[in-house]
């Protein structure tokens, strides 16, 4: 029984405004036009005259390489019809983008046909939902066709108007509208039918039917009617598009809310977030239960990118990223969230995998011998909830797999429908493209820190100087990881150096570039240069290191700049020299458990070429203080200052503890509860002296008499040291750096030696000119002097200090000189 009552023409229902608007035309089994609309002269600008009897080629194709009207309508034939975007060519030759519907239809004595729709792409644009959006669920609405000659007999139907009405094809063909339907409805319609015929005018109709007894048996249709004319401009009768908008609307409202909704989705960067916003938008909106199970690397960003392939791959591992449901618990999952995910070899799932298309199940099928078999976790929650009806769709971006999405319905009894999978595709491609762009900085985010932590020190060796240790913590996924980096390097004479320096930005780029002023650093360090000289020199590789990225075509220019703190100390003299650019001061906590920050120059950051030279300050320190190396990430935050930053830091740092592990770890500790913005570097370091045993030191003549002098006081301090295995190396070594002393320098000759980990020889002289080694003739007699230290020793420098220059050589305490004396 079908009754109709007239409903609000003035309500959004999905297509009626596309199909009152279309251009519409009737073409036979061959592909000729035999029906035109005024709409469709609107649109391409031929009238009915200019096409019917001739190939919709003329219209429809409007490239070279385009296939034949005859071949076109085979593939329409083989497929039941076509639809989606493309282009046609307007009378006066330029291109339309259009959506293109053809639907077949059929006639008496089995005649076929086909009706083309066209819709101007531009109309689709610029409302709630987005006009791919619209076209979409345009191009997947059924909908009935019915065509009709003067006296509203039916010539034409296709099959989809018997699901609409339940009129039968054969019962249709040949009568009358009335001769079919009855009731003052039907009248209505016939009448709005006669009215397009004689006016003209398209109309849309839209009406209730009552169809079949069950939980929705009410359906809303939108007839939209329009006149055909025929070459001469005769009319031929009304074509009548049946569209069923009872779901359509539904998925056209919840894709609204959709869309609004969907600007939560990829408010962070964290790929697990982003995952349950997806799973909460769904719920209770169109699914009881929707499941996100992601490839397990996604979330950490490493491993290769999964890519759709053939059957005989290998599945990828999923792990459960969002879990949203109607019911309290979420007791429909197997897995909580973060769990790995099984998925079946035979099921939807490793389909939707392998084929990269999503799969829609209205009805549910759990008997057995289905791939429930192969997974009874999944079976008894199945059973369990009651869920009939199911969605599985893949999350894609890129031509890269990131995982699928679920939706599930349990409590609603209607089954899901290919309009609901369009909706539940469109929210999660909007959730792929967050999810890509996670991915893409969370992979960034990985191998930046993973270039970071190989670049900064595995070990710190503090050697007799200093007790060091360090904590490093990159900033949180938004920020990324910086370009903090911090150091210990030995130096000659049992000293020591301090470094920590943070690079501008944050990245692949700024740990690229913390790597390269770190060496750097090592290089200047091992020239033995004053920490204001070091400074200097380090500003100026800033600079060249920024007009190099500057003058290359293939790399865009970044910003570049850095700060530093350096750090000398001397365990013999217990005096520190330091200097800084742009950085932070240092803590200084005496044994005591006074927390001081030394008045030392800022100095400009580096970088900046300011030409404004560094000031060092050199501090005596007692054995046992406590020096802080920091970056401003530990003590800087958006709601609090530096200043409030350093004085927690030095209340963490003055309290009791029983290592520098302890006061380390509570000193980042107390940064714990802010808003991190920068990577958090922490270096501690506690100040060893020398015992004065360990050090001697003379002051010689200059003259050759200086030579046997030194020699005799090394071996007779060797020998009170134990160390008379070391006695013949280090006679030579001692001979020839005083020699070289007395014939390229001026004034007394100081000679020190320092027992550590190694021992030192260090010559002072006036001169200021530093030694360089070369290769002798085999007819000189001079220019082996170094030479000879070099191969004796485990290295050697010179560096300055007020008043002159130092030679220095060092020798291992457990290596005996015979291999040396060999080499």
């Amino acid at each position: 029984m079908i009754s109709m009552d007239k409903v609000t023409t003035g309500e959004q229902l999905l297509s009626t405004r596309e199909m009152s608007d279309s251009a519409i035309a009737m073409l036979d089994e061959q592909g000729t036009v035999v029906g035109w609309t005024w709409a469709a002269e609107q649109l391409v600008g031929y009238s009915a005259g200019d096409v019917v009897g001739r190939s919709a080629a003329l219209v429809l194709l409007t490239s070279e390489d385009a296939p034949t009207a005859s071949v076109f309508i085979e593939r329409c034939r083989v497929h039941g019809g076509w639809s989606g975007t493309t282009s046609v060519r307007h009378r006066d030759g330029r291109p339309l983008v259009v959506s293109l519907r053809i639907s077949m239809v059929r006639g008496q004595d089995g005649a076929v046909g086909w009706l083309v729709s066209v819709t101007d792409a531009g109309m689709l644009s610029g409302d709630t939902v987005t006009g791919s959006v619209r076209e979409s669920l345009l191009a997947r609405v059924p909908i009935g066709i019915v065509f009709r000659d003067l006296r509203l007999r039916c010539t034409w139907v296709n099959d989809t108007m018997e699901s609409h009405d339940g009129i039968p094809a054969e019962r249709r063909l040949g009568r009358g509208f009335t001769d079919v339907l009855s009731g003052p409805r039907a009248a209505a319609l016939e009448a709005t039918m006669r009215q397009v015929l004689d006016t003209g005018v398209s109309s849309v109709h839209t009406y209730r039917s009552w169809l079949a007894p069950g939980p929705r048996r009410d359906h809303t249709f939108a007839a939209s009617i329009f006149r055909l004319q025929g070459a001469d401009g005769r009319v031929l009768g009304v074509c009548v598009i049946n569209v069923d908008v009872t779901e359509s609307r539904r998925a056209y409202e919840r894709l609204a809310i959709l869309t609004g909704g969907s600007v939560r989705l990829g408010s962070t960067l964290d790929v697990m977030r982003t995952s349950q916003e997806l799973a909460d938008l769904a719920v209770p909106l169109f699914a009881d239960y929707v499941a996100v199970d992601l490839e397990q690397s996604i979330p950490f960003g490493d491993g290769h990118p999964v890519r759709v392939g053939p059957a005989d791959r290998r599945l990828p591992v999923f792990r459960r990223a969002g879990l949203a449901s109607i019911h309290q618990g979420v007791p429909e999952s197997p897995w909580e969230r973060g769990d790995p995910v099984v998925m079946p070899p035979t099921s939807p799932f490793t389909d939707v995998l392998r084929t990269g298309r999503p799969h829609l199940e209205p009805v549910l099928d759990t008997a057995e011998g289905t791939w429930f078999d192969q997974d009874p976790a999944r079976a008894r929650k199945v059973r369990e909830n009651r869920i009939h009806s199911l969605m599985v769709v893949p999350i894609r971006a890129r031509r890269t797999l990131l995982g699928v999405a679920v939706f599930v319905r349990t409590e609603n009894p209607v089954p899901f429908q290919e309009i609901d999978l369009l909706l539940a595709e469109e929210l999660v491609g909007r959730a792929a493209l967050s999810l890509d762009n996670a991915r893409q900085y969370a992979r960034e985010h990985t191998a930046a820190l993973a270039l970071q932590r190989n670049l900064l020190p595995h070990r710190l060796r503090g050697g007799a100087a200093v007790e060091a240790v360090s904590c490093y913590m990159p900033a949180d996924l938004d920020n990324g990881v910086g370009g903090d980096w911090y150091d210990v390097i030995p130096l000659s004479g049992a000293r020591v150096a301090l470094v920590v320096g943070d690079v501008v930005g944050h990245g692949l780029h700024a740990a690229a570039t913390m790597g390269r002023l770190r060496t750097a650093v090592h290089t200047l360090a091992d020239m033995e240069l004053s920490p204001a000289e070091l400074l200097t020199h380090l500003d100026d590789t800033v600079q060249r290191l920024a007009e190099e990225d500057a003058y290359d075509p293939d790399q865009t220019p970044a910003v570049m700049g850095a700060t530093c703190l350096y750090a000398v100390y001397d365990p013999v003299t217990r005096k520190c020299v330091m200097a800084r650019a742009g950085h932070p001061p240092p803590a200084i906590i005496d044994p005591q458990g006074r927390v001081a920050f030394p008045d030392l120059p800022a100095g400009p950051p580096l970088g900046l070429g300011l030409g404004i030279p560094f000031e060092a300050v050199e501090l005596d320190l007692p054995e046992e203080s406590l020096l802080a190396l920091y970056t401003d990430g530990l003590v800087e935050s958006r709601d609090q200052d530096i200043d409030a930053g350093m004085r927690r830091l030095g209340a963490a740092l003055a309290g009791p503890a029983d290592s520098l592990e302890e006061r380390c770890t509570r000193a980042t500790e107390s940064a714990a509860g802010r808003a991190p913005t920068d990577d958090v570097t922490l270096l501690l370091a506690r100040t060893r002296a020398l015992d004065p045993g360990q050090v001697a030191s003379w002051t010689l003549p200059c003259d050759q008499s200086a030579v046997g002098d030194a020699r005799d006081l090394a071996a007779g301090r060797l020998a009170a040291w134990g160390l008379e295995r070391l006695e013949d190396t280090t006679k030579l070594i001692v001979s020839e750096l005083v020699t070289n002393a007395l014939r390229h320098g001026i004034g007394p000759i100081g000679l020190r030696l320092v027992r550590h980990q190694v021992l030192t020889c260090e010559v002072f002289d006036a001169g200021g000119c530093p030694p360089r080694l070369r290769h002798a003739r085999a007819v000189d007699e001079n220019g082996r002097g170094l030479f000879l230290v070099a191969q004796l020793s485990r290295r050697w420098g010179v560096r300055s200090v007020p008043g002159g220059k130092i030679v220095w050589a060092e020798a291992d305490l457990a290596t005996s000189s015979e291999p040396r004396r060999a080499a």
